[in-house]
């Protein structure tokens, strides 16, 4: 009985071993990946050059403007891009992937070359002031097996100007994603792009003549992305909608370091699959928009065990359920739908403006650790209060020292008092509007199976990791962050590496 009881043990322990080992070389796999996609030769010339904004605001250039009939796709799967030129003329595309890549921040994958140009007509408004392009598409491929998840942009260029002389150029972007075991898995907040791309002049659910955070406009991704110019004026991001601005400084720092990280659009998120094969869940930037199954997904991921790292200000604020096209296309017409209500005062204040809103969701507070504060564009400084945290191992930082700039222009406060375990890390006053005094709170509590929810309570964290090319650093409401920061860079290691190992 012994000798069989031994066998047993012994032959569970080399399950155990086999299975082990088999993670790890899956991980080492998928690490190595990264690895050696990074150790490829970047470009040197992939940025925009030349943009030249055609409307009367400057938030379009019809000269050449693009969209991708798809917001993410995987390997083998077709990529439609539709392109109009004004005039008619013939044009290239450079598909790039965004990354590390030395320094130089992309790698040229593909180019297109002698693609024939031509107008594509403006939309007309449709129900709820809708901008809704049926442009053909200009060039179609299948993504190519080697393609390593990332989020791309399509540089498209005209052979000439209208007096033959020079070009013009804007972008158009897209996410690969894949289904590999990953350490970490980047949301994209293309929700929150789409939520505020004006195109093609002053049309997103912020520009209705009802006014500004109501059910009455619809958005879609096919139409162009305009020159984002809430937070500056960079026209050269013409088309990549905010990837660049906001969550491009985590990718670049991530894969800088070669961790095994994959990436999906909001839209992907609706099952919580994907992300199920990952060790932590990034919500990075400005990522406002939700769907409620992006919601409920992310809530089984917490419960399921994986560490959730919301590196995003005003975060899962906004309930933006999806339509399918005109022409049946999934998930490509977004519009607001109502408040999460996490801060039922914010809600209150919505619906006493607007009326009520169709949809009410669940409060983010016992998601994401905190709460949206209304009015909340505004900035401060991130102030240490837990210094004996081990997220501030290694940083040097002491009870009451400040990072300069790192909180805004929006963030989060209110966290809810009887969420078990909950810890407040850092907290402050921010200045709403410059002037108005508010008050702002990165947190961090424990998950069910020995896993983490982190709140940074801030757009700007990125901003503290990385500078890449191709991105400019931000200021709104009176206020900025400073760039990369060592002791930002250490908490975000100290996080990574407590929900990887």
């Amino acid at each position: 009985m012994n000798h069989r009881r031994d066998l047993l043990k012994g032959s569970l322990a080399t399950l155990a071993a086999c299975s082990l080992a088999g993670r790890e070389s899956l991980a080492a796999e998928s690490t190595n990946l990264i690895e050696a996609e990074n150790d490829k030769l970047g470009s040197e010339d992939w940025q925009l050059t030349r943009v030249r904004p055609t409307s009367g605001s400057g938030i379009r250039t019809a000269l050449i403007e693009g969209y991708c009939r798809s917001q993410s796709v995987s390997a083998g799967e077709p990529l439609e891009i539709c392109v109009s030129t004004e005039p008619a003329q013939s044009f290239k595309i450079e598909i790039f992937r965004t990354g590390y890549y030395g320094g130089r921040g992309a790698r040229l994958m593909k180019t297109i070359e002698g693609l024939k140009g031509e107008r594509q007509s403006t939309p007309e408004y449709g129900p709820k002031r809708l901008r809704e392009c049926q442009w053909r598409t200009s060039v179609a491929f299948d993504i190519p097996a080697d393609w390593l998840s990332g989020v791309y942009v399509g540089r498209l260029t005209t052979e000439s100007d209208a007096s033959g002389f020079g070009y013009w150029q804007s972008y158009v972007v897209f996410i690969v994603r894949d289904d590999r075991p990953a350490d970490i898995l980047v949301q994209c907040s293309d929700n929150t792009w789409q939520a505020y791309n004006q195109w093609p002049e002053r049309d997103s659910v912020y520009t209705h003549p009802k006014g500004n955070q109501g059910p009455w406009a619809d958005v879609s991704f096919d139409r162009p992305y305009g020159k984002y110019s809430q937070i500056y004026d960079n026209p050269m991001t013409m088309g990549s909608g905010e990837w660049l601005c906001f969550e491009f400084p985590m990718a670049y720092w991530l894969e800088q370091h070669g961790y095994n990280v994959s990436y999906v659009s909001n839209s992907d998120m609706l099952t919580p699959e994907r992300a199920m094969k990952c060790k932590a869940f990034f919500s990075v930037g400005h990522d406002e928009y939700w769907d409620q199954r992006q919601y409920d997904s992310v809530v089984e991921l917490r419960d399921a065990g994986v560490n959730l790292m919301f590196f995003s200000g005003n975060s899962v604020c906004w309930v933006s359920p999806y339509r399918n096209s005109v022409d049946g296309r999934d998930h490509r017409i977004l519009y607001r739908g109502g408040p999460y209500g996490g801060n039922y005062q914010f809600a209150e204040l919505r619906e006493k403006q607007h009326g009520p809103f169709p949809h009410r969701g669940p409060d983010e507070g016992y998601l994401i650790g905190a709460r949206n504060v209304e009015p909340v564009n505004g900035g401060g400084d991130w102030v240490c209060t837990k210094p004996g945290h081990w997220i501030y191992e290694g940083t040097g930082m002491n009870a009451g020292d400040q990072i300069p700039g790192l909180i805004g222009w929006e963030y989060h406060g209110d966290p809810p008092a009887d969420l078990d375990g909950l810890e407040v890390i850092a907290s402050g006053t921010a200045l709403q509007g410059g002037i108005n005094p508010q008050q702002w709170a990165a947190t961090i509590y424990p998950g069910p199976k020995g896993n983490f929810v982190f709140n940074a309570s801030t757009i700007w964290w990125a901003q503290a990791l990385s500078s890449p090319p191709g991105h400019m650093l931000p200021w709104s409401h009176w206020s900025r962050p400073h760039g990369p920061d060592r002791r930002v860079q250490q908490m975000t290691k100290n996080l990574i590496e407590r929900a990887i190992r």
